[in-house]
């Protein structure tokens, strides 16, 4: 039997300074199955360079605008697979249009554009092309995210009652985009990054996990935008109540001016009978606790786990998995399904991997809170 040769990506961002794009690049390679062949990294050519250089890909594959990339890869024999985009909201769409165009596959980080009517466009585009599309939306990776989805799934702790996310950051506390900061630059402007800010950038995340483990909808949203820091351009708080499609009552609180807090994500589901609890801090460990029994606590690759959880478990139990792994989960099931579409059957995205569907409804979240701060009141999603 012929060895199967890896998927070849070509990755728009990840230039130097970056954050996100090589945790991108280190997630695809991880499990073997994807290799880093070209990119275009930054908007200046010489950056771009660099960053191959340092990436270690072939110098006349660091192209200066994914533009070029994504004309001279689709004429090469050994051209890319897929593209990966890890750039400000703003390119977003257009780099997903020129790939898709292209008949190349697309991964993206999150959000999955700048607003929400270029998520319907961009919705529109994936639909019609029929190529596989990936959205980032890292804490889906994680084993007892898929551990606590499941027992949602299966009725464990009975009908779902009330939900509670929240996800609280420190460090724009103070104006960094004024200090020269590049990720709190582009953070903080609305003609990059959108309209939403802390909403935007970690108020997707919850939104999406809340929606993803429960297996509710949210349904309508009451919900107060704060910008802390003077002179700031964009939301840097948020406080909003929820309401799901079964009936159930929530919260959803984001800041990244919660001083002293790194990257707290937390989110509790109540149902009749018990409830659970995981934080994105202690991620290897999913509370439960009963009405009528003590308190457990179960822990990533234990025996007693369901399938879905032990999946996507690399090492044994006790031995902790963090944040690359659960975004290389993501893209070792996005390579699944893009073997799948490149043998000629194409198959939607699996269940526990985000695609466009999440990337719309996003867009849609961070619509409704500034309609609802607007009018200070209730609206519908």
């Amino acid at each position: 039997m012929a060895e199967r040769r890896k998927l070849r990506m070509g990755l728009v961002g990840g230039g130097p300074g970056a954050f996100i794009g090589p945790v991108h690049r280190i997630a695809a390679e991880l499990d073997g199955r994807c290799e880093l062949v070209a990119g275009a990294f930054s908007q200046s050519a010489e950056r771009s360079r660099a960053a191959g250089a340092a990436f270690g890909i072939d110098p006349a594959r660091a192209y200066a605008s994914y533009g070029e990339m994504i004309e001279a890869e689709r004429k090469r024999n050994d051209g890319i697979d897929f593209v990966v985009i890890t750039t400000p909201n703003h390119l977003h769409l257009p780099i997903a249009l020129a790939a898709m165009k292209a008949g190349i596959p697309v991964m993206s980080d999150k959000p999955a554009t700048a607003t929400y009517t270029e998520a319907l466009e961009l919705e529109k585009a994936v639909r019609g092309s029929g190529l596989p599309y990936g959205l980032t939306h890292t804490y889906a990776g994680y084993a007892m995210v898929r551990e606590a989805r499941a027992m949602c799934a299966a009725g464990k702790l009975g009908a779902l009652r009330k939900v509670a996310v929240e996800y609280l950051q420190g460090w724009l506390s103070r104006p960094l985009e004024t200090a020269g900061h590049k990720q709190a630059e582009w953070r903080s402007d609305p003609a990059r990054n959108g309209p939403g800010g802390a909403i935007g950038d970690i108020g997707t995340h919850a939104f999406h996990l809340l929606e993803y483990i429960s297996g509710l909808k949210v349904t309508a949203i009451n919900a107060t935008l704060r910008t802390v820091v003077p002179w700031r351009k964009l939301d840097d708080d948020c406080n909003a109540f929820v309401r799901m499609n079964n009936g159930a009552a929530g919260t959803l609180a984001c800041s990244q001016v919660a001083a002293g807090e790194l990257n707290e994500m937390r989110v509790r589901i109540y149902g009749e009978t018990g409830s659970i609890e995981w934080r994105q801090q202690d991620p290897n460990r999913l509370i439960v606790k009963w009405l009528d029994g003590p308190e457990e606590i179960h822990h990533a690759a234990a025996g007693y786990l369901g399938r879905d959880a032990l999946a996507v478990a690399r090492v044994p139990a006790g031995h902790p998995e963090g944040y690359l792994e659960a975004f290389a989960v993501l893209y070792r099931e996005f390579a699944d399904a893009l073997l799948e579409w490149k043998k000629g059957n194409p198959q939607p995205l699996p269940a526990t991997l985000p695609g466009i569907e999440a990337g719309v409804r996003g867009m849609r979240f961070i619509e409704r809170v500034i309609e609802s701060n607007r009018i200070a009141g209730w609206v519908e999603f």
